[in-house]
């Protein structure tokens, strides 16, 4: 397409690879680790407000005066408006330069954070959580275009895998941090370490610039209409899976129509994207065979990391662990996952690319199973070893995924581009929201079953319960003199403590099936391997190998 400004006359190694990348000139070393300081900068600041809500949700909603169902808004507010703006982002900077709608977001977020300090209510709170949703799917790409610019152009691949990865040390970063943030109990510092994070941001993308790249004309008006159509569909979708669990699933009707209404929507924005000579989607393309295996890894692979991310933390507050017990652990998850992104780009390459796959699998499969067995005596430091190896295992994954999407995508043509990142972004997000609605289901479910199983074996003629029933009420006998409501304290303290137990219990069945997942999925891609290679199917099979396919 026919370029919108003037290109300089670069020399081969310093064009872009892409129309809206950066070109690729030679800096002095200062520079180089300059670019690479604002990589960091922007990337975690993309993620790092949302992992720091996140942390510290149960203690953010107390302090608001806010329902669970209530506080969980603060996470869909942010998936619902960074899930949406990734259908424009690559079109944006395309057309108009990432630049200007990092400028943009950021200075949106910045704005609002500020804002919420003087207002501090409700409302400013989830418009300050989709103005870091906006600025995040702006992040997110600034951070890898600038990481790219860290090392010559032969070393683009494991800079790629870094850039990539660094989005993933948001949430053990906001987990260290939020002790010292909240060392007075003032939720108020998160907003305010925020704030300064994006003007931050603001002021590095501003002063250290990317080198200039080829801009064309991207946007046609029925991406809009494609826009109108699909965003509000995510939008639900995130709603429905984030509230989902917490007001349960058949008990609320109007879950049920927004999801509906999703569908709705959805199919019409791809019916449309369809029958477009440019599409925003290729769709087409997505429904093929090959992207729809794809997209089940991508979504799978992802999908495992909530052994983390919402097994093992919310197994820690259930029993009564905060940030601050829960820092150390996280340190620990910090190493894995530098350890991780190192070990990816390191032995990035076309032949590392289903090793590094299977070993994400069989590191998230494994930490999965050593959680298994785990007792209400456990505290953060005992998941060190098997949260050390699920760490690793987030941090070495994105790097391949993200190679064979964009080799399936440039083999069709650069506007197929767009439809993978897209697509990417999409996997991610939801397998992270749908992940923790469907294990933390089926946590409650388990906890039920085994309540029930606890409760109808506490009979007081039993001597072991009589003893616990004893020794709970001699606890409390210093408090409470009256015998009728010491010994209902002392029941009701006992069925808290079977309650903690079925707990604990549910959490076991979580990481099991957790680790099953993951057998299964390491099985199909082995398979897919052994079916789709053609040197191993010659080496396994070599008569029917060697005849040629008609």
């Amino acid at each position: 397409m026919k370029p919108l400004k003037p290109i300089p006359d670069w020399e081969d190694h310093e064009k872009p690879s892409l129309p809206g990348g950066a070109s690729m000139p030679w800096h002095p070393p200062h520079r180089r680790a300059a670019y690479a300081a604002v990589a960091v900068l922007v990337a975690l600041t993309g993620g790092l407000g949302n992992a720091l809500i996140s942390a510290n949700l149960p203690l953010i909603t107390g302090q608001m005066g806010l329902q669970t169902a209530e506080g969980n808004w603060l996470v869909a507010a942010y998936l619902m408006v960074n899930v949406s703006a990734n259908l424009l982002v690559f079109k944006f900077r395309q057309e108009y330069g990432l630049l200007l709608f990092a400028e943009i977001g950021l200075g949106v977020y910045a704005a609002l954070a500020v804002l919420h300090l003087f207002v501090g209510n409700l409302t400013t709170t989830l418009l300050v959580r989709a103005g870091s949703g906006f600025a995040g799917a702006a992040c997110t790409t600034l951070g890898v275009l600038y990481m790219l610019q860290a090392a010559p152009r032969k070393y683009v691949g494991q800079m790629l895998v870094v850039g990539m990865s660094l989005s993933m040390l948001a949430t053990p970063v906001a987990w260290l941090l939020s002790p010292g943030l909240l060392d007075r109990g003032e939720w108020q510092n998160l907003y305010l370490f925020e704030a300064g994070l994006a003007l931050c941001s603001f002021a590095a993308v501003v002063l250290l610039k990317l080198p200039p790249g080829i801009q064309i004309k991207s946007f046609e008006r029925t991406d809009f209409l494609t826009f109108a159509l699909l965003a509000p569909a995510l939008a639900l979708l995130v709603i429905v899976l984030n509230q989902g669990f917490v007001r349960w699933w058949f008990d609320t009707p109007w879950l049920g129509w927004l999801l509906a209404l999703a569908v709705v929507l959805l199919t019409t924005g791809l019916c449309i994207e369809q029958q477009r000579r440019n599409p925003l989607l290729q769709v087409h393309w997505l429904l093929g065979a090959t992207m729809v295996r794809f997209i089940i890894g991508a979504f799978l692979i992802r999908f495992l990391t909530n052994e983390q991310n919402y097994g093992m933390v919310s197994m820690m507050r259930a029993l009564g662990m905060g940030p601050d017990q829960m820092a150390p652990l996280f340190g620990v998850i910090l190493c894995g996952v530098l350890v991780g992104i190192a070990v990816s780009a390191l032995t990035f390459g076309p032949k590392a690319l289903i090793p590094q796959l299977a070993a994400s699998i069989i590191l998230l499969g494994t930490a999965a199973f050593l959680d298994q067995h785990r007792t209400s005596l456990d505290r953060p430091m005992n998941f060190a070893i098997s949260q050390f190896l699920a760490a690793v295992g987030s941090g070495m994954f994105m790097g391949p995924l993200m190679l064979i999407g964009i080799q399936r995508a440039l083999a069709r043509g650069l506007d197929h581009i767009v439809s993978f990142v897209v697509i990417l972004s999409l996997t991610q997000n939801f397998a992270s929201l749908t992940g923790s609605a469907l294990l933390g289901s089926y946590q409650l479910h388990r906890e039920h079953v085994y309540s029930t199983e606890l409760v109808n074996n506490l009979n007081a003629a039993d001597p072991q319960v009589a003893q616990r029933l004893q020794q709970q009420q001699q606890s409390y006998a210093r408090l409470i003199t009256d015998p009728v409501q010491l010994k209902a304290q002392a029941s009701a303290a006992l069925a808290a403590s079977a309650k903690r137990e079925a707990n604990v219990r549910a959490f076991n069945d979580v990481f099991a099936l957790s680790g099953w997942i993951a057998i299964g999925f390491l099985s199909w891609l082995l398979i897919e391997v052994l079916v789709r290679d053609r040197r191993i199917r010659q080496v396994i099979r070599p008569d029917k190998a060697a005849t040629p396919s008609r």
